[in-house]
């Protein structure tokens, strides 16, 4: 072990559980729940440096209880367990998100997409104009209009679009002159307002910039409606704070779990969390509403009262799966945008800069120093956005002043995303201790950006140097940064490991990780980095049962077909949180498997144990928290019933609908 160290799943509610009259509850009275067995595929632990595999697993009440061979596995599990047949699919540890924004993935999930392809039709300055204007008469427009009051477009990438600019106030006067309309750009680092937005946020010609950030301005002076970086945060997140309320904050809440589960991550990270989000994960820790873990960074300068809270505890476990990891810092911005923080002159100069442009921090190093610091002394771990070479310098060298001052010698300090990362600097990410969570997935989205304009052929190449830092021997984590991307955590294991731009060129081929190697950093690799490899990240015993089942094995398969992997089921301390092509209270067909014969068993035997099933029909299941069957049943004594099932999380049944069709 290294130690250098904004649909998918889980249930609104349980509707049926209000109808108690009508509901079995014999087999509610046992004393624990059954044990669940996993066999009859891939069962790859992480457990080595080398793929290791199981014949089966055993999990009860939450955790693992056995991992080795199928015969001592239905030894172990008892009687009566819940049989899991995997089919020759592929089961290994939930994902463990090492960086992404969960709350903010749920609440822009609402917001008008405007991605571009793959993930959403954000090809054009029209496609943006006809997206909202659609979009406000939808179900999330109106929600999201009706609490924050403005119109809300998420996704546009200049590097994408066919202008090959961003947009301006001009064009979103097209969408309205009577609500302000934010379009965020894909970094999440800049945006652009109409000319509502502008004159509600108070810029105009004499607005002077703000520091750490830019007003974009045309050649008289006036904002084009671009905001860089403070200028853009500086203005919408107190309004934007201003406006939530807990409806809107447990939707995002929901949605962002949802995204996440359906990804295979059981484990999501909050990192630069507001004073309204952690507000949000609050509340919804009150009212149980987490399904899976959330580990929250609340920003530094922003939020650091929230270091106060219940939920950062030295011991580093969960509230009803949430807390507090830690602090972020952010220390520059966006390569793709162009604000992130150089040592050396960008490829191509964004418009209207001239000279050696390199872009420009967000802190003066003795504030960094200061941040990081504070952070050492109350033994705080800290994240710190440093996508620019300079910014990493900057950081590099305020952890090395507050070590000096403080020591703390496991800190596990994370440098996020990296992508500038220079070979001399790995040495000092050693002897720091520091953990780099690199962002390949930048290779696929904007590689080819990255070589035609931001950095060069050269520099392009050496982005997110994964390869290097872990022949180093650090213990590197890869991940999605939500909602910059989707948390799609097949698209981070294909970045990590093909490093294939969108015009299939292999970008920086000497970096790439083995599928092996790429499955770590999502699991094991990425457990180190929380703190929580004693409980999570491998297949052992005593490890809560966090699972995730995928439809094949990427291991066995041709590397550059990983993108393609479905994620078939996503489990949760034993408790399916994600089943693929079950939506939230949507029935879909079934066929006669396991399961349904099961709950056919449990229902005969419930409406008369002197029978037994003959035929079963019309089969549905509906993932809610747990399992709905419904299914028509002939019994051997020719009666036929029409019947629905639960089966609860902890596998017991009950029989919560009977109708009998003949006699």
């Amino acid at each position: 072990m290294k130690t250098n160290t904004f649909f998918g799943v889980l249930l609104l509610a349980l509707f049926y559980m209000s109808c108690k009259d009508t509901k079995t509850t014999a087999k509610q009275t046992e004393p624990s729940s059954p044990a669940t067995i996993y066999f009859n595929g891939d069962i790859i632990t992480m457990v080595d440096s080398i793929p290791q595999y199981a014949q089966a697993l055993v999990s009860k009440q939450g955790k693992i209880e056995f991992v080795g061979n199928q015969e001592s596995a239905f030894k172990i599990a008892g009687t009566n367990p819940i049989k899991k047949d995997l089919n020759g699919a592929t089961l290994l540890p939930g994902f463990i998100d090492s960086h992404g924004h969960m709350y903010n993935t749920g609440m822009l999930a609402m917001a008008a997409n405007v991605l571009p392809a793959p993930d959403g039709p954000g090809d054009d300055f029209n496609s943006i104009v006809e997206v909202a204007k659609e979009w406000m008469t939808t179900e999330n427009g109106k929600f999201l209009m009706s609490k924050t009051g403005w119109i809300m477009i998420y996704g546009y990438d200049d590097s994408r679009l066919k202008e090959k600019t961003h947009p301006t106030r001009e064009l979103l006067d097209k969408i309205s002159t009577t609500m302000p309309v934010m379009v965020i750009h894909q970094s999440t680092h800049l945006g652009c307002l109409n000319s509502k937005g502008l004159e509600m946020v108070g810029y105009n010609k004499n607005t002077k910039d703000v520091a750490g950030g830019k007003i974009k301005r045309d050649k008289d002076g006036n904002p084009t409606g671009v905001l860089e970086e403070a200028a853009f945060f500086d203005a919408i997140l107190p309004i934007l704070t201003k406006n939530t309320d807990e409806e809107l904050q447990l939707r995002s809440v929901q949605n962002g779990q949802e995204e996440y589960a359906k990804y295979g991550y059981t484990t999501a990270q909050d990192g630069r969390s507001s004073s309204d989000v952690t507000s949000a994960y609050k509340i919804a820790a009150a009212q149980n509403k987490f399904f899976i873990d959330v580990v929250s960074y609340p920003d530094i300068i922003w939020n650091a009262e929230a270091m106060n809270s219940e939920f950062y505890t030295t011991n580093k476990r969960y509230k009803n799966h949430y807390r507090i990891g830690g602090v972020k810092l952010v220390l520059d911005g966006s390569p793709q945008g162009k604000t992130a923080w150089l040592s050396k002159c960008y490829h191509v100069n964004p418009d209207g800069e001239d000279g050696c442009y390199e872009g420009y921090p967000i802190l003066p190093d003795s504030t960094a120093t200061a941040y990081v610091t504070r952070a050492f002394k109350n033994k705080w771990q800290i994240i710190a956005h440093t996508n620019g070479d300079r910014a990493i310098d900057q950081y590099l060298n305020a952890i090395r002043t507050a070590i000096n001052t403080h020591g703390y010698p496991d800190h596990r300090s994370v440098m996020i995303h990296g992508q500038t990362l220079r070979k001399d600097q790995i040495p000092s990410l050693v002897s720091l201790n520091i953990l780099p969570s690199l962002f390949p997935m930048h290779t696929f989205y904007w590689g080819d950006w990255h070589r035609e304009s931001v950095l060069g052929e050269a520099r392009a190449a050496y982005i997110s140097p994964t390869r290097d830092v872990l022949n180093a021997g650090l213990t590197v984590t890869s991940h999605h940064d939500a909602p910059v991307t989707f948390p799609n955590s097949l698209r981070v294991l294909d970045a990590t490991v093909n490093r294939v731009t969108r015009t299939n060129y292999v970008l920086g081929p000497d970096q790439r990780l083995t599928p092996y190697e790429g499955l770590k950093t999502l699991t094991e690799w990425a457990a180190i980095q929380h703190f929580e490899e004693d409980y999570k990240g491998t297949l052992e015993t005593g490890k809560l049962a966090d699972f995730v089942i995928l439809d094949k094995n990427p291991l066995k398969i041709d590397p550059l077909t990983i993108h393609k992997i479905q994620v078939l089921e996503t489990i949760k301390e034993g408790k399916v949180v994600y089943e693929k092509g079950h939506m939230v209270g949507a029935y879909t067909d079934s066929e006669i498997d396991l399961d349904i014969k099961e709950a056919a068993t449990f229902a005969a035997q419930t409406i008369n144990n002197q029978v037994s099933v003959a035929h079963i029909s019309e089969a549905k299941k509906q993932v809610v928290n747990g399992l709905n069957f419904t299914f028509t049943l002939t019994l051997s004594n020719k009666e036929v019933w029409q019947v629905t099932v639960y089966r609860s999380t902890d596998g017991i049944f009950s029989l919560i609908e009977k109708n009998k069709i003949t006699s």
